[in-house]
């Protein structure tokens, strides 16, 4: 006999489950991309910005050991230490990576325009607010003192090295969804500028919304988007848009500044009775 099961769900969102560099603090993500160019420089091999930003999002650890993968990278560390990159180059590398990152943190850690406002509003609708990060703890807590002395403590924050598997896995927003007692999960919403944070909000059964213009994917500073003439400012945001849309997000918006009319939609579509 088959048996089906179908959850039905019409109720508002409980909760938002936020990323942190490029999605509130950190417009462009600029942080871990500087360390990884200049670890890989301390041991001889040149990467390119964009490089260094590929895997952005996942665990640092994970982060370094792809950019080791890709095949210019590759090629330049063979050529340079005559052999292949490794977990050893791995471990070396990410050992040198964390206190560096840790000791830059504070000073990419201004919250993006828009954000106070934003979370301020979310409380006001009562919802529960979370984090979750490519950052270690270690990383964490420095972005979170930074972000506690512009007025905003999230009501839960979880780090990449406190579950068993980072991202696109979704242990990271499981962990906050239980912590905070939010359920059913399709009640709440990842809100992430990378494609690997867009997959763990999917994996966890949430809505998500990727961010085109204030992280990773366009990779500008604030003045560096405000000197963009508005053909390519468009392009920009085109590019992020087919890179954050096609890793899965319901909706892309350019900052967080824009997300309370996306909730606006999640919600209406609850009430519909769909589903993520």
């Amino acid at each position: 006999m088959m048996i089906g099961y179908r959850q039905s769900y019409l109720g508002p969102l409980r909760g938002i489950i936020f990323d942190w560099a490029g999605t509130l603090v950190d417009f462009g993500c600029f942080a871990p991309a500087a360390v990884f160019v200049e670890v890989f420089r301390r041991h001889g091999v040149e990467i390119t910005m964009a490089e260094a930003r590929g895997p952005m999002g996942t665990h640092k650890r994970d982060h370094i050991a792809a950019i080791g993968q890709m095949p210019t990278v590759a090629d330049a560390w063979r050529r340079r230490h005559n052999h292949p990159f490794g977990p050893g180059d791995v471990d070396r590398l990410f050992a040198e990576f964390a206190p560096r990152q840790v000791a830059v943190l504070d000073r990419y850690a201004t919250l993006i325009p828009g954000v106070a406002e934003v979370l301020a509003s979310l409380r006001v609708r009562g919802l529960r607010i979370g984090t979750c990060s490519g950052y270690t703890r270690a990383m964490v807590d420095v972005v979170e003192a930074a972000a506690k002395r512009q007025g905003f403590t999230p009501d839960c924050s979880v780090a990449a090295d406190e579950v068993r598997h980072g991202r696109p896995l979704p242990g990271m927003c499981l962990k906050v969804a239980l912590e905070l007692g939010l359920a059913p999960l399709l009640a709440c919403v990842k809100v992430d500028d990378t494609p690997p944070g867009i997959a763990e909000g999917l994996n966890a059964g949430m809505w998500t919304v990727g961010l085109s213009l204030s992280g990773n994917e366009a990779a500008l500073t604030l003045a560096e988007l405000a000197a963009l003439d508005p053909e390519a400012r468009a392009a920009t945001r085109a590019r992020a848009e087919t890179r954050l849309a096609g890793a899965g997000a319901h909706y892309v918006i350019d900052s967080v500044a824009d997300l309370l009319p996306c909730l606006d939609l999640i919600e209406a579509r609850l009430a519909r009775g769909e589903t993520p």
